[in-house]
């Protein structure tokens, strides 16, 4: 268990040890992502012993429009009003969420992030809080577009694979303020990823019920890694559960 109100180098260790060894044994990038988040919104606490610290925790990953699921598809085409015109368009896809509401507890419970395809100026008006994490993390989002491109940017601009809003109320990056910052009392929000070897973007997000300092924010850049290394061996192989790529 790890206090999040006292996060620290000791926590950050001991659970960087436990996520690197999520991804063992999994069937499926899906099935570590879900162990990732379970254990993050169970274990980061409000004080020792306290409840949890997160009202909600999810996974995405950038997939082309072409290797989803139908149904993710069909949602994407719901959201273009059209088909992507190409195949290899990048969506941010949900992998795996845990939470307070029983919905909350898999990707199927999402109503409107199950599946965010990154085309043109729309993406960063439409979903700005994933423009704004591409970009604190350090990434092109251009060259998300364009599997091509080199996906980091020269040393000088890159993020620290972290994304933080220090004050969630009221923060043109944070949405559904109506509907869930204010009702689940949403203080902070921390995303920690980065570059998968294949150019895919994974993203941890954490909406977390106490307020997350600079400081511990900066600790996450360490355990963005460890996901990454739970992650790894399912990049390029089975994504889905089911072995669906």
């Amino acid at each position: 268990m790890y206090d999040l109100t006292r996060f620290g180098l000791k926590d950050m260790t001991q659970c960087g040890a436990v996520l690197r060894r999520l991804g063992n044994e999994a069937g499926s990038m899906e099935e570590a992502a879900d162990r990732i988040v379970r254990h993050l919104h169970e274990h980061l606490l409000r004080g020792s012993g306290g409840a949890p610290a997160t009202a909600l925790v999810r996974l995405f990953k950038t997939h082309p429009y072409g290797g989803l699921e139908p149904s993710l598809r069909r949602r994407v085409d719901q959201a273009l009003g059209r088909r992507p015109d190409d195949p290899d368009t990048p969506c941010f896809t949900l992998l795996a969420s845990a939470g307070q509401q029983p919905e909350w507890n898999g990707r199927e419970g999402s109503k409107n992030f199950q599946v965010i395809p990154i085309e043109g100026e729309r993406f960063a008006h439409t979903f700005p809080m994933f423009s704004q994490l591409l970009t604190q993390f350090g990434v092109d989002v251009g060259a998300v577009v364009n599997p091509g491109a080199n996906l980091l940017l020269e040393s000088q601009e890159r993020g620290y694979n972290v994304f933080h809003v220090p004050d969630a109320l009221e923060s043109p990056y944070v949405p559904c303020q109506r509907e869930f910052v204010v009702p689940f009392g949403v203080r902070s929000v921390l995303g920690f990823g980065g570059v998968l070897p294949s150019g895919a973007v994974l993203a941890v997000i954490l909406f977390s019920t106490v307020p997350i300092s600079p400081a511990t924010a900066e600790l996450f850049k360490t355990l963005a890694l460890c996901v990454k290394v739970a992650l790894v061996p399912f990049d390029g192989g089975a994504v889905f559960a089911g072995n669906k790529r």
